[in-house]
């Protein structure tokens, strides 16, 4: 995967339409938790959300690709690929907190 840079992402809103703004997924253990939905991008063709625990306040947050699952559903999945996940979390910080560009 290539790195991307921020003008190549677009903000999107396509799972807090579809499930509105929290998220709730289940671990190992089949215990739920609920997650904020506090942003959704795409680059690349690929849609990716970023979940916050609404109990977490140090601002600490996960970044997962949104996949559709054969029957046509939008799923969460992790992402695997130790390059693609350092890429994604430094786009976001990028998109998110964008350096001054002094001109």
């Amino acid at each position: 995967m290539s790195d991307f840079s921020a003008d190549q992402a677009v903000w999107t809103s396509v799972l807090k339409e579809t499930f509105g703004p929290t998220v709730e997924l289940q671990d190992e253990d089949g215990s739920t938790e609920v997650y904020d939905l506090a942003a959704e991008f795409e680059v690349g063709g690929q849609t990716y959300a970023v979940l916050q625990s609404p109990d977490d306040r140090s601002g600490e947050y996960n970044i997962l690709k949104v996949v559709k699952s054969p029957d046509g559903d939008l799923e969460l999945a992790t992402i695997d690929d130790d390059d693609e996940w350092e890429n994604i979390t430094e786009l976001y910080d990028e998109m998110t907190f964008p350096e001054d560009d002094e001109h």
